[in-house]
Parts: C-alpha cells; sequence; structure tokens
C-alpha cells in the first residue's frame, strides 16, 4: 500500500510493522518494487525488514520535480522522509538512488546509521567520452538558430542513451543534470558505515567504479555478485538484504 511522505511530495510503501530503519532508493526508470523481494522476501519464512521504499521524484507514483534537480536537491526532499522515521536509518541506494543517498548522508549525517550504494555512478574512470562529432554540430548549429528544434531532437533521439531517449521534458533536465556531477568531495566527507554491493557483469557502472568509491571513502572492498549485471536488487536479492543486515543498527539487534 503507498503511502504519502514529505508532506504529499513523495510517495512509498511501508514494509514492516516495527519501527522502520531501512530507507530504499531506486535506480533510474525504476520504482519502489525492485526492492520488494529484498525487504520481504515472497519464499523467505523470516519476517520482512521494517523499511520506505520511496518512489523517487518522477518515478512511479510520485511527480516530477518542478525543475532540473541534481542529486542534491532530491537528497533535500528524501532528508524530510527522515524526519518520519524513528532512529538512525540505513540507506540502501541503487544506481541514481545512490547518487542521492550519499547526499544525504552528508547532509543528516545524524540520521544515518549506515549506506548500502549498489551499482552507484560515483565515480569517473577516466575522461567522460564525448558525444559525436555529428550531434556536436548539430547543437552548435541550433545554438546560433540555423536549425530547429526538431532536427535536434532527432540528433539527440539518434545519439541520446537508452534512458536520455526515453525521458521527456523535466526528466530529460534532470537526467543531464545527474550525469554531469561529481561526488568525490562528497564521498570523502562521509563517516558512516559504507558497504558496496555490485553485480560482476554490470556494463553500466563497472566494478571498477565501486573499486574507486572504495578508495574514495576508505571503506571495504565491494561484495562482487557473480553473474549478476547492473540491477542488483531484483537480480540478486537475498545478498543485498544481507548487506542490509548486517548495518543494522545495534539498538535494533535481535
Amino acid at each position: 500500500m503507498l503511502l504519502a511522505y514529505a508532506s504529499g511530495r513523495v510517495f512509498g510503501e511501508r514494509v514492516g510493522n516495527g519501527p522502520a530503519w531501512v530507507l530504499a532508493l531506486h535506480g533510474w526508470g525504476r520504482s519502489h518494487h525492485d526492492f520488494d523481494e529484498v525487504l520481504a522476501p515472497a519464499r523467505d519464512d523470516g519476517a520482512p525488514l521494517d523499511a520506505v521504499a520511496l518512489d523517487l521524484p518522477g518515478f512511479g507514483a510520485t511527480p516530477p520535480p518542478p525543475a532540473a534537480w541534481g542529486s542534491p536537491e532530491y537528497a533535500s526532499t528524501v532528508a524530510a522522509v527522515l524526519d518520519e522515521m524513528p532512529g538512525p536509518v540505513v540507506v540502501v541506494g541503487h544506481s541514481l538512488g545512490g547518487r542521492v543517498a550519499v547526499h544525504l548522508a552528508s547532509l543528516r549525517p545524524e540520521r544515518i546509521a549506515g549506506l548500502v550504494l549498489v551499482a552507484a555512478p560515483l565515480a569517473r574512470l577516466g575522461e567522460a567520452r564525448r558525444a559525436p562529432r555529428s550531434y556536436r554540430a548539430v547543437r552548435a548549429l541550433a545554438r546560433a538558430g540555423l536549425v530547429g528544434e526538431a532536427r535536434l531532437e532527432r540528433a539527440r533521439r539518434r545519439h541520446g542513451s537508452a534512458d536520455y531517449r526515453a525521458a521527456t521534458g523535466t526528466m530529460r533536465d534532470v537526467l543531464v543534470t545527474v550525469v554531469a556531477e561529481r561526488y568525490d568531495d562528497v564521498l570523502r566527507s562521509l563517516s558512516c558505515p559504507i558497504s558496496l554491493v555490485w553485480g560482476e557483469l554490470d556494463d553500466q557502472t563497472p566494478v571498477a567504479v565501486a573499486e574507486e568509491i572504495a578508495r574514495l571513502t576508505g571503506c571495504g572492498a565491494p561484495t562482487v555478485l557473480s553473474g549478476v549485471g547492473h540491477l542488483v536488487p531484483t537480480q540478486a536479492p537475498a545478498p543485498l538484504r544481507a548487506a542490509i543486515e548486517a548495518l543494522r543498527p545495534r539498538a535494533l539487534c535481535r
């Protein structure tokens, strides 16, 4: 059952019956349902984790943001959800959710018991890939007023990523904003326990990214899941759940 959080700005699902100590943040183009089998496995005899799994703005049941937000703006909105949860929280962030999670931990460190970062694109390996020359040429002509928006849009769709082609309106601007972000400084500032969970076959965010995050944060080596790709929450829910459980606040251990 979906509930409203942050004064109705964000929707999400409440799992479990005890005090919620897990906050789950999904990836780009996904929803809170990615964490269904992580938080409450259908075939598990154990109790579900006490958690809130959100639909981030622009995904699932939550409306898009009013402007081209970056991950700091997403984190500011999600911070209001922390205020509705008792005690320290373990935040699990997959992909886009990981971008938001690190800013959330920097913004509200006193409310964060730990981070589980999953296939999160928080470090760059070498130089960013430049757009093809043909696209850059069309973009330059558009800026000069020599070609129209329709031609520019055709070029965007031809050369953009699948996520870019699927996004429209404000969400396309959000995507451009977050892809351009750098996280080195915020990663170095984190003081909470951090666990990294990665798919061995992730071709969107390679394991080398996790290794660089480990270097920047000083956390332990990533847990690399054999035969798993980018969608760790749906492809390997059990090991992800184990990583969350390992960071359970001591006051809640039983």
